[in-house]
């Protein structure tokens, strides 16, 4: 086990090719260099493998067993090899991405769908977690994070626009209770708290008042940990709602839903694609990458 596979390879193409100069050749190195090889190896074995003439090479009964029992061993390390560089260059196998409801939804999928379709060998994994979570250690391909919230030794790609938060309520809803003017009068109002998984906690609601960003814990009958939920415990009228401006735009225009506090929103950057390393990945890999990039301005 502790012997030299590089030496064991000279050794197999010096038999294949029944020649010093023609192992050399296709080694690319020197025949006085296959043969230093050779000698190595025969002295660390203690066994001579070859009978080497002026006219002839011929192997020695260790010879041959070695051949026999090392050829086969060789040309599967060979297969399993190519079979991984299929993994470099064919665009299939598993891809996972850990990111938070909303970009899996609004991001994610609509550029990746089409993906799937060209490249049927592709499987996606696409994993709902608001936390930060370490993707090396849960092995994951990349992670998807808003702009700021990513450590600085990954490779971070913007793949979003940035993203306006607003609050939103059903008509029903804001008959029903005061119309808030300030930030501060939700902390009186029925509002729809969003639990975040990982953390067990609400999420704050950010405004910017004054040029400050400040954070409201908001209560209400409702907590749902997902931002779908959120969504429609609003449209049921069940109180107001911190969601990111693209996903009640048709319920905005239509009516269904009504913003307030607009002058207080903020808008968070967009989102950012992870990963640890800037080797090469995968073929598949690179695809999603390609996919889920920003077009060029």
């Amino acid at each position: 086990m502790k012997e030299n596979l590089n030496d064991l390879i000279t050794f197999l193409t010096v038999v294949q090719e029944g020649s010093f100069t023609r192992a050399a050749v296709k080694s690319g190195t020197s025949q006085s260099a296959v043969s230093q090889t050779i000698g190595n190896l025969e002295a660390r074995l203690q066994l001579k493998l070859l009978n080497r003439t002026t006219r002839s090479l011929t192997l020695t009964e260790a010879g041959e067993r070695l051949a026999q029992l090392i050829g086969p061993a060789i040309e599967e390390i060979s297969t399993g090899l190519d079979q991984l560089a299929d993994l470099r260059d064919k665009p299939a196998g598993r891809v996972r991405i850990s990111a938070d409801e909303y970009a899996i939804q609004q991001v994610l999928w609509p550029k990746l769908a089409p993906v799937l379709k060209d490249y049927p060998d592709i499987h996606l994994e696409l994993i709902t977690d608001y936390g930060l979570v370490d993707i090396a250690k849960e092995r994951f391909d990349a992670g998807v994070r808003r702009g700021g919230l990513i450590a600085q030794d990954m490779v971070a790609i913007p793949i979003s626009a940035e993203h306006r938060m607003v609050v939103v309520a059903s008509p029903q809803c804001l008959q029903e209770q005061d119309f808030p003017t300030t930030p501060a009068q939700l902390l009186t109002l029925q509002c729809i708290n969003l639990q975040l998984p990982t953390h067990g906690q609400n999420l704050p609601w950010t405004f910017l008042i004054n040029g400050q960003e400040q954070k409201l814990r908001v209560q209400g009958q409702v907590i749902v940990n997902g931002i779908n939920q959120v969504h429609q415990a609003c449209l049921d009228g069940y109180g107001l709602a911190y969601v990111p401006q693209a996903l009640v735009q048709d319920d905005i225009a239509s009516g269904r839903l009504l913003t307030v506090l607009d002058d207080f929103t903020i808008t968070f950057p967009g989102y950012y694609l992870y990963y640890t390393s800037r080797l090469k990945s995968s073929a598949a890999f690179n695809i999603i990458v390609e996919a889920l990039k920003m077009p060029a301005l």
